[in-house]
């Protein structure tokens, strides 16, 4: 009876012990989860003159936020509006290049300096032959040579004048002309693009996370008016240790536990680095080498949606998705 009692007594603790001795701790890691968190800058230093949301709303694509006042900047696109019409202006001027009563006016200029010109000739050649005989002084001739010699730079230069009225505009003039109405042109759409941006519109679903100014605020270039938290459902982000780093694929079907939640959600592995989180692997010897962690994400379900972010998670590694 003894020995009977000693042969069940044995099986029973080998019936125990096999599954301890058989199971498999499954593979896990830990994070949190996360949203694609979108910041909206400000695109100018202007008060902020409405808010049409919430913090914790949900919006969709295109909804609109806030609005700041565009009364500086639409002042500064008509300023940039007039300087595009000057140029176009100015370009088409040279393009219809002298008007006719320009090229007039040089013409009778020229005329009349030509005929100052031989009036003056004609009295200095009247002088020279009076020369040697001592009948005109020395002075009066050189006055009279001076005065030629000016009348005859003042008739070419209006001929010069005139040529360039004649052969009209040089191309690159039209080209500088061209250029500057590119340039204003440029202005006026980047204007243009401010005083869109000045109505904040949410560029993807999403929740309103923060809005970190309020109604009557300026807010600086580039401080953020809103935190968007985007996404269908939130994400997993965890911290892979190096001895699981090799069996895990992008594709990877993984049970992620949230908080205290005992049912896990269905999650697949979206993005692993091939890189290091922390330190990097070449400053670390020894047994410090286990402590490398690798950073990945965990897609999740629509089942998910309404968890918060920031809730700590453990992952297990189920293997490869069918």
């Amino acid at each position: 009876m003894k020995y009977t009692a000693v042969i069940h007594r044995s099986l029973v603790a080998l019936v125990l012990a096999v599954p301890a001795g058989c199971s498999k701790q499954v593979p896990q890691a830990l994070g949190t989860l996360e949203f694609d968190r979108v910041t909206l800058p400000a695109p100018a230093a202007e008060r902020i003159v409405a808010i049409d949301v919430r913090e914790g709303e949900q919006v969709k694509t295109g909804q609109p936020l806030l609005q700041l006042d565009p009364a500086h900047t639409r002042a500064q696109l008509a300023a940039t509006q007039a300087q595009l019409q000057q140029q176009r202006e100015l370009l088409a001027e040279l393009r219809a290049g002298p008007r006719r009563e320009d090229i007039a006016r040089a013409r009778a200029n020229l005329a009349a300096v030509q005929a100052q010109a031989r009036e003056a000739r004609a009295y200095y050649n009247r002088l020279l032959p009076l020369k040697g005989k001592s009948y005109v002084a020395a002075a009066d001739l050189d006055r009279a040579r001076a005065a030629a010699g000016n009348a005859d730079g003042q008739a070419a230069a209006a001929r010069a004048a005139l040529d360039e009225l004649l052969h009209g505009t040089r191309p690159e003039q039209l080209a500088q002309a061209q250029a500057a109405v590119a340039a204003a042109q440029a202005q006026v759409s980047a204007q243009q693009v401010l005083l869109g941006k000045l109505a904040v519109v949410a560029p993807r679903a999403g929740r309103i996370d923060s809005l970190p100014y309020r109604l009557g605020d300026q807010a600086p270039v580039g401080a953020p008016l809103a935190i968007l938290l985007a996404g269908d459902a939130p994400y997993a982000r965890i911290y892979v240790p190096v001895q699981q780093r090799a069996g895990m694929h992008v594709g990877e079907a993984i049970d992620v536990f949230v908080a205290d939640r005992e049912k896990p959600y269905a999650g697949k592995l979206r993005m692993i680095r091939s890189e290091p989180d922390f330190t990097p692997y070449y400053a670390l010897i020894g047994d410090d080498a286990a402590r490398l962690s690798y950073l990945a994400e965990v897609a999740l379900g629509a089942d998910a949606a309404e968890l918060p972010a920031g809730l700590p998670v453990r992952v297990e590694f189920r293997g490869p998705a069918k």
